[in-house]
């Protein structure tokens, strides 16, 4: 049934939802997508394995939404994702294809937000929730989430789900909805508790593979750095440390476009923004100039860079990771054109490691980390730089002028001529200084991951079965202020330590559940800013008042692998 389609338009999609792929730059359908929209159209339920990056938001968001009710201001969709992280992209994508459709209304539910902020937004009648099993499980035992109008449940990366300790939580939800729905289920994997979900609560679901084939030309290098630091001040570290005839900067959003692109000419930069609010005059001037050099630089976003083909561009930066891998492959695509070498470089800031990981497994390589360039390197940098553009006018024509003007002034103000040279050298630098003052030592996160620590992680994973952890000596106790007599378990803990402090579930350490409290192993030396954003957070709506214990050995004999 899906063969024959071969556009949007063939599936019989409304006039709306087309118009916001044409200005999302959507060509045509992928594998997922011409696999599952014909069924989920005519209501049937879908298993769909896929990859991170297949385009499967789209697969089941655009037939939900071309079926949706506007009249009924009552939730109709419900999307189960495994992090917040993934709720707000998908809520994000929700929004861009409905743009062009009055009335529809899209509420994320995470832990981490103000409840108020969510009440509010559950009393506007969102038709499309999307949430994380914990935050969604707590709205409904509040009674603050009504899913009595429930039309179709989607839970999207069920495998990542099932890790991260949250499959119970789905599966109570499911059993408190409303059983005459539509149920959609994606997964990378299909593990046995996955299937039996599936055995249990879908109605003869549409059983859909799709083989990834995503793939990186290997004439492109490919780096991320770790973004501990300004993002700003490493982007001009890495652009001056780079060779680039040529370069685009990726973004998220249009503001970032312009802000970035204003920070880069304030310091010396030829460069412009390009995204999406461009008219077509405007945007075709700005590539005119970068394609004969003009302009060096280019901060755009996904949708403006759309076949974006000029043969010069040698460097490609994502300031903003992509949210998926799709993206990630389009925009590194931009160079290693022609034949030519590129380089891609990625920033990679502590919460969006799991996106890095994404991609890595999707394009089946790991990604090489990069250190941000010191300022030894950039003062020698510098100095070539400028000792070129000395050598450089050495060879103009009016050369001789300058030379009898050195002489006269020396002779006249009585000034050597070395001392005369140094003094114009300072002034030709300008306010960027030629020597650059030494690095400020930087604390590195104990939780960021090297790719040998990465290669470990993953040997980690494998061995979580045997009781294996990494780096015992590198682990801290920490106690919160909730315990079995508030109804907690393990699960519980596990999932909002990974949300909400961004930690993996297999770096968590032992867990021992006291009547009032609980004590978690950590990694060492997580930074304490990090936990002040969890000060609100709350598990099973109880603050869960989070503190690094000072005397590790009044519970280290009590406690027990969870």
């Amino acid at each position: 049934m899906s063969n024959i389609k071969t556009s949007f338009a063939d599936f019989g999609l409304n006039k709306n939802i087309l118009s916001a792929l044409k200005d999302m730059g959507y060509e045509k359908p992928s594998p997922i997508q011409l696999a599952c929209i014909p069924y989920l159209l005519e209501g049937n339920d879908v298993l769909g394995m896929a990859q991170t990056g297949s385009g499967k938001t789209a697969a089941f968001f655009l037939p939900l939404l071309n079926n949706i009710d506007l009249k009924l201001e009552s939730p109709q969709i419900l999307v189960l994702a495994p992090t917040r992280e993934l709720a707000v992209q998908v809520t994000g994508a929700c929004n861009d294809f409905a743009k062009h459709m009055r009335g529809v209304n899209v509420l994320a539910l995470y832990g981490g937000q103000r409840y108020d902020i969510q009440l509010k937004g559950l009393r506007q009648g969102p038709q499309i929730v999307v949430g994380t099993p914990g935050r969604l499980l707590d709205h409904l035992k509040r009674g603050t989430l009504n899913l009595s109008q429930l039309r179709c449940l989607v839970l999207d990366e069920a495998d990542e789900m099932l890790r991260m300790g949250f499959i119970e939580d789905v599966e109570t939800i499911m059993s408190n909805i409303p059983s005459k729905r539509q149920t959609v289920l994606f997964s990378a994997t299909m593990p046995e508790e996955i299937r039996r979900i599936t055995r249990r609560f879908m109605k003869e679901p549409h059983d859909i593979r799709i083989q990834s084939n995503i793939t990186t030309r290997p004439n492109i290098s490919q780096y991320y750095w770790y973004a501990y630091s300004c993002k700003k001040a490493a982007l001009l570290s890495f652009l001056e440390a780079e060779d680039f005839d040529a370069a685009i900067v990726f973004v998220r959003t249009k503001n970032m476009t312009l802000e970035l692109a204003e920070f880069l000419y304030l310091n010396g930069y030829k460069c412009a923004a390009l995204n999406g609010d461009m008219n077509q005059i405007v945007r075709e001037k700005t590539l005119e100039r970068f394609k004969n050099g003009n302009l060096d630089i280019l901060i755009a976003t996904d949708v403006a860079a759309r076949g974006l083909d000029v043969e010069r561009i040698s460097l490609v930066i994502n300031y903003d990771i992509p949210l998926d891998v799709e993206s990630y492959i389009h925009r590194i695509g931009r160079t290693g054109r022609a034949g030519r070498a590129g380089r891609a470089l990625l920033f990679v800031e502590r919460r969006e490691r799991r996106l890095l990981y994404n991609i890595e497994r999707s394009i089946k390589s790991n990604i090489k980390e990069v250190r941000l360039p010191n300022t030894e390197f950039l003062s020698e940098r510098r100095q070539e730089k400028f000792v070129e553009l000395v050598q450089h006018e050495l060879l103009s024509k009016d050369i001789e002028q300058y030379n009898i003007l050195l002489k006269k002034i020396s002779e006249k103000k009585q000034i050597a001529i070395e001392a005369l040279a140094t003094a114009l050298l300072k002034m030709a630098q300008g306010k960027r200084p030629l020597i650059v003052p030494p690095d400020k030592p930087i604390h590195h996160h104990k939780h960021q991951l090297s790719h040998d620590k990465k290669a470990n992680y993953k040997n980690i994973e494998r061995r979580k079965k045997s009781g294996a952890m990494a780096c015992r000596k590198e682990m801290e106790l920490y106690r919160i202020d909730v315990g079995r007599h508030d109804g907690v378990e393990i699960r519980h803990i596990v999932g909002i330590i990974a949300n909400e402090v961004g930690i993996k579930s297999s770096y968590i350490g032992n867990i021992k559940l006291f009547d009032s409290h609980a004590i978690i192993e950590l990694p060492k030396n997580i930074p304490i800013d990090i936990f002040k954003n969890c000060a609100r957070t709350r598990i099973l709506n109880k603050p869960m008042n989070i503190k690094l214990l000072k005397n590790k050995n009044t519970y280290q004999n009590n406690s027990r692998r969870r």
